[in-house]
């Protein structure tokens, strides 16, 4: 008797093997969202440090994002080729050893040239996590469980917003290396717990490695107390859509050139606001709308946009969460435009917060299931590359547009959300409780 892979893990269900899961790959991607956020609360550390500009220090932030864009490039296409735990592990080794080469690095030209190479590191973890959480999960769990693997981005965020809170008052000076010391430390355990992460079992199903795919369903099923396999049945993949022509053949164009306009314009106004933002409200912000207690406030508001976005996409459906997240976070960007008091100022920073945070929660449970196991990778991917981009392009537009007023930047970023929610209508399929293959 023949069993679909997806039916295999329906059967098994959602229970300890993948709360296991969660808790390893949420670890390394909560380090993934401290070498983010890190980038706009060390940039003035660095600048004492080194006798620069915080511009010059910034570059730090640049070179950064432009290797996390030829990670997310590059290590999606061979977690299709090679598999998902070899990159995997390679990636987070990578970040763990490349991460405390910044902490110590003696001169500007080598704490540059590590943070590309942590770039790399961290872009590549983005399409192997999600990609391979999507094929450990049945379909009546995998958006909630992927929402929730993304809210490790906001303890992350809490944490390093918390470190650089503390180093700006205690060790202002070497406040940079303390806070790449505190974002490297998850990836350094991350490595050791990676190592009990067994391959994909859909890659193996797909790749003629039925035996594998087996054995690894089967401890799936044994961790969770399910039934095991009759040793009679075997696993066949589950048909899906293919296209030999690949992400933008004829099949996936339209759908891939929409996602991936989604991801460009929200990574655009994300990093605008609150990787090139934190500095701003430290250093120069008004009322209680400065320093870093807001700053852990904005971070906090992140975690009920998790909560909220994680309950939508399995009850309203993948794309319209989104939707409704993109509305919510272009409606606080002009509600920050006109806001004439402290208070509605806060609100509509809060509002940005919890929204843009939904919205990414929403992207991450709905792109890997856009795509089939052999592309899902490489799509991933591309995602990941095409918010690098984003990241690389919003300093320097910040820059340009902050000289007419902080609130216009603040109002180009609402549009560009809207037009993002425009590219959502031409992704043409719903994916919640759809079967991935």
């Amino acid at each position: 008797m023949d069993v679909m892979i997806d039916d295999a893990l329906a059967r098994a269900g959602a229970g300890r093997f993948q709360r296991r899961l969660m808790g390893i790959f949420g670890l390394v991607w909560m380090a993934d969202a401290m070498q983010v956020i890190a980038i706009g609360f060390t940039a003035a550390s660095i600048a004492r440090s080194f006798d620069l500009t915080v511009k010059e220090a910034l570059l730090t932030g640049t070179l950064f994002f432009l290797g996390m864009f030829v990670g997310a490039t590059l290590f999606g296409r061979l977690a299709d080729r090679l598999g998902r735990r070899r990159i995997l592990l390679l990636t987070v080794a990578a970040e763990a050893v490349f991460g405390t080469l910044s902490v110590f690095a003696p001169s500007f030209g080598l704490l540059v040239f590590f943070r590309f190479l942590t770039g790399m590191a961290v872009g590549g973890t983005l399409p192997v996590d999600y990609a391979m959480m999507a094929e450990y999960l049945p379909p009546k769990n995998r958006g909630r469980w992927l929402v929730w693997l993304e809210g490790f981005w906001a303890v992350g965020t809490i944490v390093i917003a918390l470190t650089a809170w503390a180093t700006s008052h205690y060790a202002p000076e070497t406040a940079w290396r303390w806070i790449f010391a505190v974002a490297t430390f998850p990836a350094l355990i991350g490595v050791w717990l990676r190592l009990w992460v067994p391959e994909s079992p859909m890659y193996l199903i797909r790749n003629g490695r039925d035996a594998e795919a087996r054995e690894v369903i089967s401890r799936v099923l044994a961790v969770n107390g399910a039934e095991p396999l009759h040793p009679s049945v075997r696993i066949v993949p589950t048909p899906s859509e293919t296209d030999p022509d690949g992400l933008f053949g004829r099949a996936l164009r339209q759908r891939s050139v929409a996602i991936l306009a989604v991801w460009f314009f929200v990574s655009l106004s994300y990093y605008g606001i609150f990787v090139w933002l934190p500095p701003q409200l430290a250093e120069s912000g008004f009322g209680f709308v400065r320093g870093y207690g807001f700053l852990v406030l904005m971070a906090l508001a992140q975690i009920p946009g998790y909560a909220l976005a994680a309950y939508g996409v399995e009850r309203w459906g993948r794309r319209p969460t989104l939707q409704i997240f993109l509305i919510l976070a272009a409606a606080g960007c002009l509600l920050f435009t006109v806001a004439s008091g402290t208070a509605l100022v806060a609100f509509s920073l809060l509002l940005m917060s919890f929204a843009l945070l939904g919205t990414w929660g929403a992207l991450y449970a709905y792109t890997p299931e856009l795509y089939p196991t052999g592309l899902r990778g490489s799509g991933m991917g591309m995602a990941g590359a095409v918010a690098r981009v984003g990241g690389l392009i919003a300093p320097s537009l910040l820059g340009g547009i902050i000289a007419q007023g902080f609130g216009v930047a603040i109002g180009l970023f609402a549009v560009l959300l809207l037009v993002g929610l425009v590219a959502t209508l031409f992704i043409g399929v719903e994916t919640r409780n759809r079967a991935i293959g």
